[in-house]
């Protein structure tokens, strides 16, 4: 038996956990995860800790925030018992990074507002993929992570685009463009309509919406986030309301759902 660090508040402390968790007498499940089988989890928790950011719940976030920290160190001692790299690495390579993007903080680089920082950020970025590019190789898609959830992709594709100068100009436009795909989707929806056709301009639809959030200052995901948590509390106390009337919900018409639906929504209202 491996005993437990005494202080549970140290860095260090947490540290011996996960090479315990990882080591001859850790855990089976620990010892048998790979950078390749980790990457989901690592996507989930992130999910999970906008979620808790989101609903301002501050010990969810605690909880949430010591998950993504745990994908951090296992990632990190897996790096350290393969001879790869090992958490001083990653934090060395964080910190330098943070010290050459912030040359407005660390050097003597004047800025106004939030938005030089970002244009500076920018500019260093692409400065920084230069150097690591191969000569010769062409560029194809936008450095922007091909496992962000495609709404979320969208509008950094957008903002990578507005730096580059390729953007409308004010929302208005956008909504246009929004107006523009939508009556084109609804073209194709025929009788007999093209599968490919309809998730080609469904996608070009999608992807205005996602520009248009930008736009308005709003991020497309937390956008439709926020409407699938409300979709669901509206669907279930529709649900419940119509249970507490002694009616069955499989017995109503649609034209019944839909009286029990507003009536779910006044409810929420009051």
């Amino acid at each position: 038996m491996v005993q437990p660090p005494k202080n549970l508040e140290s860095f260090e402390s947490f540290l011996k956990i996960v090479e315990a968790l990882r080591g001859p007498q850790g855990c089976p499940w620990d010892k048998e995860q790979t950078h390749r089988s980790l990457t989901p989890y690592a996507i989930e928790e992130s999910h999970e800790l906008a979620e808790a950011i989101e609903q301002g719940d501050e010990k969810e976030m605690i909880s949430e925030l010591g998950d993504v920290l745990l994908q951090v160190v296992l990632h990190s001692e897996i790096g350290r018992q393969e001879g790869r790299f090992e958490i001083k690495d990653v934090i060395r390579a964080i910190s330098e990074k943070m010290v050459r993007r912030h040359p407005h903080v660390f050097s003597d680089t004047q800025v106004t507002n939030s938005e030089d920082v970002l244009a500076n950020w920018s500019k260093l970025k692409e400065k920084e993929k230069a150097n690591k590019k191969t000569q010769g190789e062409d560029e194809m898609r936008f450095d922007v992570a091909l496992s962000l959830p495609a709404l979320a992709r969208s509008q950094k594709i957008g903002e990578k685009t507005k730096r580059l100068r390729f953007d409308w100009s004010n929302a208005r436009e956008v909504l246009a463009k929004v107006d523009e795909e939508l009556n084109e989707l609804k073209a194709e929806m025929t009788e007999a309509p093209d599968r490919a056709a309809l998730e080609h301009e469904l996608g070009d639809l999608l992807f205005s919406v996602a520009q248009l959030a930008r736009h308005l200052g709003l991020e497309a995901e937390q956008c439709l986030r926020t409407a699938n948590s409300r979709f669901e509390l509206r669907f279930f106390t529709m649900k419940k309301l119509i249970r507490e009337s002694g009616r069955d919900y499989d017995s109503l018409s649609l034209e019944e759902l839909e009286q029990a639906w507003q009536s779910a929504k006044k409810f929420l209202k009051a």
